[in-house]
């Protein structure tokens, strides 16, 4: 087996950056406890930044159920008004605020903003900080293309790509989790992109949560083959695929099992069709947690990720990895050492067949081998390991530093 732990350098690598306290501002339109990988990567980051001595003010839409006055400006949160997001329940989209927010940020004006996402809200914050003259940092969570195709609006990508690249090419620095993402962004006209990777809880994420009551409660004994698939259940997530390979599985491990964790538009269609398959809803902590260890083996379809924070996740509680080499398993899955990594066969759209092949020998080399599967676990956390949060943070600490002074260095003239 290689001896290095991950199919790339571990963010842990990253040095702290020593510097003074920087005042910043975050838009985003999604935050906890709100359940997804952009509202938990932002938590993790705005509170890493203020136990390190920053100033971080939240801007976001009102959630349901949160009352109104809570509003002002120059607090640490700012709610603004929202919409729901069509197909999305429990996720709001912000309103423009661009006057709110020039008068708020000329009155006590951050050293950046830090947009996460590309909603009205998000759009509103740019032009405001563009009209103030405030450095701008702009994530790239989302693949708008491939959730077009999903939801079967594929017209409407083109249109999409080009108000993202408008957007995120106003900006002074986008940060994007995967070198294979930069690398597709750049070649499509995107500038400005700098490399920001995902950290994972290896203290909350961690084989010794592994249940045998959960297990039980599942229906699975100590030696049926349990696997996982935790995100939202939804069109965009291929989760078809995922029946598929659990199909061919059980077509040979009668007693496997299947386990989706969270909830989402398909849930309903797909319980319907399959009566025999755990559907966990949402699990969150602990819970959540427990519930990754408590499988066998994470599969996971999807190819419209731009990272996907579920399979560090598991890989930090000891579970191999079944997905495509794409997004986090393309950056930190080494193929049959934690676990298969498929390869993204046409204009990105996954091999089934190979995937369900994959699916098939895993299961069957678990149980011919069954040190094989714990193996492949052990290797998979050792990955997770080196994806320490701390250095993440660090890095996104270098980037505004060097944005800053950047932006301060005196003009030189030519000649």
């Amino acid at each position: 087996m290689p001896t290095r732990a991950c199919a790339s350098v571990g963010v842990s690598s990253v040095p702290e950056v020593p510097g003074r306290p920087r005042d910043l501002v975050v838009v985003t339109e999604t935050w906890p406890p709100e359940v997804n990988g952009v509202a938990m990567t932002l938590e993790r980051l705005v509170v890493g930044l203020r136990q390190r001595g920053h100033r971080v003010r939240v801007v976001r839409p009102r959630q349901a159920g949160e009352a109104r006055g809570s509003e002002s400006l120059l607090d640490d949160e700012t709610l603004v008004p929202g919409c729901p997001i069509p197909g999305y329940r429990g996720l709001r989209f912000g309103l423009p605020a661009a006057r709110r927010l020039r008068a708020a940020w000329r009155a006590d004006p951050p050293d950046a903003v830090h947009l996460v996402t590309e909603g009205p809200l998000g759009h509103s914050a740019l032009r405001a900080a563009r009209a103030l003259g405030l450095p701008v940092l702009a994530g790239f969570h989302t693949d708008f293309e491939t959730y077009a195709r999903h939801y079967r609006l594929a017209w409407l990508a083109p249109l999409v790509e080009a108000m993202l690249r408008r957007f995120h090419n106003r900006c002074d620095l986008n940060l994007i989790p995967t070198r294979a993402l930069a690398e597709h962004l750049a070649a499509r006209g995107f500038v400005n992109l700098g490399l920001l990777a995902r950290g994972v809880d290896t203290r909350l994420f961690h084989p010794a949560r592994r249940s045998p009551e959960l297990r039980a409660a599942w229906g699975a004994g100590p030696e049926d083959p349990v696997l996982m698939h935790v995100g939202r259940v939804a069109p965009e997530k291929d989760l078809d695929r995922v029946v598929e390979a659990f199909r061919a599985v059980r077509a040979r491990r009668p007693r496997a099992r299947l386990v989706f964790v969270g909830d989402g538009p398909s849930r309903a269609r797909l319980e319907r069709a399959y009566p025999d398959i755990t559907f966990a809803g949402v699990q969150r902590g602990e819970d959540l947690a427990s519930h990754y260890a408590s499988a066998d083996l994470f599969v996971f379809a999807s190819l419209s990720e731009t990272f996907g924070n579920v399979v560090t996740e598991a890989m930090a509680s000891g579970l191999p990895i079944l997905a495509f080499d794409h997004a986090a398993a393309h950056e930190h899955v080494v193929d049959r050492v934690h676990g298969r990594r498929v390869p993204v066969t046409g204009a990105r759209a996954g091999d089934a067949a190979a995937f369900v092949q994959a699916a098939v020998e895993l299961a069957e080399g678990f149980r011919a081998r069954p040190r094989a599967r714990e193996a492949m676990g052990e290797q998979a956390r050792a990955c997770a390991a080196e994806l320490d949060w701390g250095a993440v943070i660090a890095r996104l600490e270098q980037y505004v530093e060097e944005l800053l002074e950047t932006r301060s260095a005196p003009a030189t003239a030519n000649g």
